[in-house]
């Protein structure tokens, strides 16, 4: 593989990129196939990461993370969607936008009951925000939370929902209020796991595996000790949650773009092609050129918008919305060249470039799609346009 080298890494960063690469090849890479093959869920796989605090890193230690930051949290992604970009979702669903929102918002009891058994993989979480009328506008939710005597009543459909088949809980987002309030009315509840939620599988063309669903919420009850934060601020919970999704998508899709060169790097040395080795025609070698230098700069973007967290820069955001824009269209030209190089062998279905290209178009998608980070980042262009 690639070597991970930046400036910005620590000895604490590079001990902990071996930890994680040292659990990836004993746990992630033989079921990797299997995962996308079979649409098999790696229930044990985020069994053993979590005993290492490796599915949560940024939480502390006593509530089963690895006290690493932002930055380290972003590495430890990269490395495990080198072997498999479903493991990186999942790690980045169950830590960055289950666990870290419980631990953030939650209260005393959330945090001390639910948080460690999520941080070390023994409860499975999921993030309900997306509906079927709405995926990009998260403010127009219909799903809703009724106040009914003493409790709270919540109806609705959830849509795209990953690990939804298997969670043991939810942190689900609804409407408290008149859908013309829009995000100003919108409360984060906790959900257990009961016969009110109806999951439905979805197949999806990438990051297989992943227990991606619909939700139906019929008539579930949960108290005022569920409201995840305060009623009506939900929303800022769910951006929150997505901004540190936008840099953990932009580490799937490095590690996905590591991944694509170290098989096209392992084809070309084997391949001849008009009397030579490939390695000798100019045109691969610039097209090998092109593609590590995209490579470095996204690790730099990625890098740099996780230490604009950990720095508690307050343009944090921006940055996340620029790694995840420039990291994709990156990571999706160096795939779709390493596709293209290896010819036949790169549209097989039984190559690792095959599932490879397929993960990696799920991340134009996922915690806002190109379009999204289009409209955050003009924004915040606005601001210095005079």
């Amino acid at each position: 593989m690639i070597p991970i080298r930046h400036p910005s890494l620590t000895k604490d960063h590079e001990k902990f990129i071996e930890l994680v690469d040292e659990l990836s090849r004993r746990f992630i890479e033989p079921v990797a196939d299997k995962i996308d093959r079979e649409n098999y869920y790696p229930r044990e796989v985020i069994r053993e990461l979590g005993k290492n605090g490796v599915l949560a890193p940024v939480l502390p230690r006593e509530y089963g993370g690895y006290g690493m930051d932002i930055l380290g949290t972003a590495l430890s992604i990269e490395v495990i969607s080198r072997y498999s970009g479903s493991m990186g979702i999942l790690t980045e669903v169950q830590g960055f936008l289950v666990t870290d929102a419980f631990y953030t918002y939650g209260n005393k009891q959330m945090k001390e009951e639910l948080v460690p058994k999520l941080a070390r993989g023994e409860l499975i979480g999921s993030f309900a925000l997306s509906e079927p009328c709405c995926g990009s506008d998260a403010a127009a939710i219909e799903t809703r939370a009724e106040r009914r005597g003493g409790e709270w009543v919540i109806n609705g459909k959830k849509m795209w929902i990953t690990q939804g088949l298997y969670a043991d809980v939810y942190i689900v987002f609804t409407r408290t209020g008149p859908k013309e309030a829009r995000h100003k009315a919108i409360t984060a509840f906790l959900v257990r796991r009961n016969k009110c939620i109806e999951a439905s599988p979805i197949n999806v063309m990438g990051i297989r595996g992943t227990g991606t669903s619909e939700l139906t919420f019929n008539d579930c009850v949960v108290g005022d000790d569920d409201v995840v934060g305060k009623v009506n601020e939900g929303f800022k919970i769910a951006m929150e949650a997505l901004n540190l999704g936008r840099i953990a998508v932009a580490s799937v899709t490095l590690g996905l773009a590591e991944a694509a060169l170290t098989e096209l790097l392992e084809w070309v040395r084997n391949r001849r092609a008009f009397d030579q080795p490939m390695t000798n025609l100019e045109w691969i070698q610039f097209q090998l050129a092109d593609m590590m230098a995209y490579i470095e700069t996204m690790r730099s973007i990625v890098y740099d918008a996780a230490l604009h967290f950990d720095r508690k820069y307050e343009d944090y955001y921006a940055f996340a919305s620029i790694a995840k824009l420039a990291a994709v269209l990156l990571g999706m030209d160096v795939i779709r060249r390493a596709v293209q190089l290896t010819g036949a062998y790169g549209v097989w279905s039984n190559s690792k470039l095959n599932r490879i290209y397929r993960d990696a178009k799920l991340m134009e998608i996922g915690e806002g799609t190109n379009e999204v980070q289009r409209m955050v980042i003009y924004k915040w262009l606005s601001k210095y346009l005079g």
